[in-house]
């Protein structure tokens, strides 16, 4: 008679990515953006807006800018008194702007606010102002004037830096050769690094293996399959 053991499921420990600035990697794709974060509160405008394609870092720099400027979150679809109130009392972010309507005459009202109190407004976006659907031309004037940082796709130096640090955070050492393969296969997105590292951590240890090309191999194909 033939025993099957029942796989070992692995315990979800919770590798959240990091939000940090120690856990910022810097590379060519990202620089520019590091920079006008890092500036902060030195910045030629009060308004400055990161854009850049879904899974880019956005989020982690305006995130690390929150934290070093105490900035209050708006919510994109309710611009109206109290989120100018708030941006008189100090500095505001909107993430993702864009995503969704939002009220252009109240987005004008909040700029006008930031400006006239000292204060300041980052915003996130996937494209950039210039290329927003607005129809309000006062609002496009004072966009303008907006500081417009632009991040591209990680680079193959940010995405293997990426691979090789959401590895070292689970304690899991591996060789050149199995990033690059990663590097050369994936979507060029972090959120993707950190999901294909996750996946491939939970099978080494659903396998009990070391993380191999051909167990990356089988992860990829898997994925692809799943959504088909």
């Amino acid at each position: 008679m033939t025993i099957t053991l029942p796989r070992q499921l692995p315990l979800a420990l919770g590798h959240e990515p990091g939000y940090g600035r120690e856990d910022l990697i810097v590379a060519g794709s990202n620089r520019a953006a590091v920079n006008i974060i890092d500036r902060w509160p030195n910045w030629l405008s009060p308004v400055t807006v990161l854009a850049g394609p879904a899974g880019s870092g956005k989020t982690h720099l305006a995130a690390i800018w929150k934290a070093a400027s105490n900035a209050v979150i708006l919510d994109q679809t309710d611009i109206g008194p109290d989120a100018i109130g708030k941006a008189t009392a100090g500095p505001v972010l909107i993430d993702d702007i864009g995503a969704a309507p939002f009220d252009e005459t109240g987005l004008f009202h909040l700029i006008n606010a930031v400006r006239q109190a000292g204060t300041s407004l980052l915003m996130t976006s996937r494209h950039r102002p210039a290329n927003w659907p607005l129809t309000l031309p006062d609002l496009a004037s004072r966009l303008k004037a907006a500081t417009v940082v632009e991040i591209s796709e990680p680079d193959d130096e940010l995405l293997s830096a990426v691979i090789y640090k959401l590895f070292a955070d689970r304690q899991v050492v591996v060789e050149p050769p199995l990033v690059g393969y990663l590097v050369s296969r994936i979507e060029r997105s972090l959120s993707t690094a950190n999901s294909v590292v996750d996946r491939l951590d939970r099978a080494a240890l659903e396998q009990k293996c070391r993380i191999t090309r051909p167990l990356a191999a089988s992860v990829l194909a898997s994925e692809i399959n799943s959504d088909q």
